[in-house]
């Protein structure tokens, strides 16, 4: 998945993970944790979808892929 997906994906996934594992160590429980990082996520896309360091790196990455 992570080979295939753009960098604002990467850094919400990357988000979710450290959140996840900080909600396992305070013992909140799988389904409360899903939709929590359900609702986070989708925050965190809407914010950095016109974030303009996150559309420069991906300018970037795209400039050194070809």
């Amino acid at each position: 998945m992570r080979d295939n997906t753009d960098i604002l994906h990467l850094v919400v996934l990357n988000n979710l993970e450290i959140l996840n594992a900080q909600m396992i160590e305070n013992g909140i429980p799988q389904a409360q944790r899903l939709q929590k990082l359900n609702i986070i996520a989708r925050k965190h896309i809407e914010t950095l979808m016109d974030n303009k360091n996150i559309k420069y790196i991906e300018k970037l990455d795209e400039e050194t892929s070809v």
